[in-house]
């Protein structure tokens, strides 16, 4: 004779089974949890790795000898702006570079200097356009028409319109 009536010893042993099922649940998803830490993260995922920030520029550098301090200049190299002749981005690089890679669309664009480039107006939309001197025609860059560079439609360079060029010494 059995001391637990049968309801009660029913219940009590889908209680010991869901017991069981929630134990053997919980074991997998430890299981899964400890396999996905070890495998690292999905693909696609990419630890991002923080660099420190980048010193302020220095304009003067102070160092101490012997109880002396002596102080020398740091030259800061001065920046210029282009446009990327592809994705029409702006690009900032060291003045003095010959060639400038977009980040964008990594086309390697031609750094001009302001002698080094001519402008002209479009034949057809008569937008102004910007070439490298000694080219025999430019094509533009809004409604693709070629225009022929000739004597009569020629404008003065950039370097010639703006006058001397300003140093960062003489803007001080």
């Amino acid at each position: 004779m059995s001391l637990v009536s049968s309801p009660t010893r029913v219940v009590c042993e889908r209680v010991m089974i869901a017991k069981a099922e929630t134990r053997g649940v919980m074991e997998d998803m430890q299981t899964r949890k400890k396999e996905e830490e070890e495998e690292g993260p999905p693909p696609g995922w990419e630890s991002i790795v923080l660099l420190p920030p980048p010193p302020p520029p220095i304009s003067a550098v102070t160092t101490a000898e012997n109880s002396t301090t002596t102080t020398s200049t740091v030259e800061i190299p001065e920046k210029a702006q282009m446009v990327c002749g592809s994705c029409r981005r702006l690009l900032s690089y060291p003045r003095g570079t010959k060639h400038v890679k977009c980040s964008c669309c990594l086309t390697l664009n031609l750094v001009l200097e302001a002698y080094q480039v001519g402008q002209v107006k479009c034949s057809n939309c008569e937008l102004l356009l910007m070439y490298p001197y000694g080219a025999p025609s430019v094509r533009c860059s809004s409604c693709k028409s070629v225009t022929d560079i000739r004597e009569d439609n020629k404008r003065p360079p950039w370097s010639v319109q703006q006058g001397p060029l300003k140093t960062l010494s003489s803007v001080r």
